[in-house]
């Protein structure tokens, strides 16, 4: 069968694991063609520097993997190493798929059920994986090609339980890598909310945000509507529609010169942006608001009138509130 993690039969049946190749390499000034297998492989970076150029949906993606990395590359996927220069690197590699039965081990599926990371690791999937090892996967896998090379062509027990035991710290790793890349998108769309908050203001762009919390633009673009469900763009603009709708409502601030207020450079342009955000133009909503508040005043004076006897108590001084001030927050 394919060796491939995300084939359904895994989860139906019981597999186990079959090894095709394994072995260290020195790598040195060295261009691989681009090439695929039928079966899973990882590529365990022990150290110096090298790259791996795979091609996913018709485009080519560039990884660096540096010591302590590692990638593992589903079947099928086409790749290739490239270690430029004087720059060298030592690696690890392992490449095995699934055979049908249980011999000794436990099944992938048996597995599975027990370790709910090996569960959502095989319930996803993915072209490649990178992760960072804090030297859990390498013993893990150093043994596993060890105990492989000492059995040759007939693998007991040992090596299916070392590569559970690898197949669970892979698991773990990402499950962590995912919590912890989580906790740090939120911290950076957070920084960012709170930039636009204090600076929505100013003529700002996407630089200018990407610039405040250290990111590259493009991958805080990514981020940000991942986690906000809109683009920077349109939160900026939302956030200074909102904050017009309250100056328009709360001040007496000339409407010609609220689009200053919010940081908008050219009034027409306010202008459309608040019909498209509010259904109305600044003088609508203004006027909107104002004629709520009268009818509000008037209807309270004539409970007023009702309650107490008062005539014409909808005409008292209430309805003559002045407005508040002038004013820049």
């Amino acid at each position: 069968m394919n060796g491939s993690l995300f084939e359904p039969r895994l989860r139906d049946g019981d597999y186990t694991p079959r090894f095709f190749a394994y072995y260290y390499k020195q790598w040195h000034d060295y261009t691989m063609p681009y090439h695929d297998h039928h079966s899973t492989e990882i590529m365990y970076m022990i150290s110096g520097l090298c790259r791996v150029d795979v091609q996913t949906g018709g485009k080519a993606e560039s990884i660096t993997l540096r010591k302590g990395e590692f990638i593992m590359l589903d079947a099928g996927v086409p790749h290739r190493l490239v270690v430029e220069g004087e720059q060298s690197c030592r690696m690890l590699n392992v490449e095995f798929g699934f055979t049908e039965g249980v011999r000794v081990g436990p099944s992938i599926r048996q597995m599975a059920a027990e370790e709910q990371g090996i569960t959502a690791l095989m319930s996803r999937p993915f072209p490649y994986l990178v992760l960072s090892d804090p030297e859990e996967v390498y013993y893990a896998l150093k043994s596993l090609v060890l105990e492989l090379d000492q059995r040759k062509e007939h693998p007991g027990a040992m090596a299916e339980l070392l590569f559970m035991q690898m197949l669970v710290r892979i698991a773990r790793l990402r499950e962590e890598a995912e919590r912890n890349n989580t906790q740090q998108t939120d911290m950076y769309v957070k920084r960012c909310i709170e930039f636009l908050h204090l600076n929505y203001d100013q003529n700002i762009v996407v630089k200018d945000m990407a610039a405040a919390v250290n990111l590259h633009s493009g991958y805080l673009h990514r981020i940000f509507k991942k986690h906000t469900g809109q683009t920077l763009t349109a939160y900026l603009t939302m956030l200074r529609m909102d904050k017009a709708r309250m100056l328009l409502q709360q001040t007496d601030i000339p409407i010609q010169e609220i689009a200053d207020y919010v940081g908008v450079a050219s009034r027409q342009y306010f202008h459309m942006l608040f019909k498209k955000h509010t259904g109305k133009t600044p003088v609508e909503y203004r006027s909107a608001v104002e004629r709520h508040v009268w009818n509000y005043a008037e209807e309270e004076g004539d409970n007023i009138s009702r309650r107490k006897n008062i005539p014409d108590a909808g005409k008292l001084q209430i309805n003559n509130k002045k407005p508040l001030k002038h004013c820049r927050f």
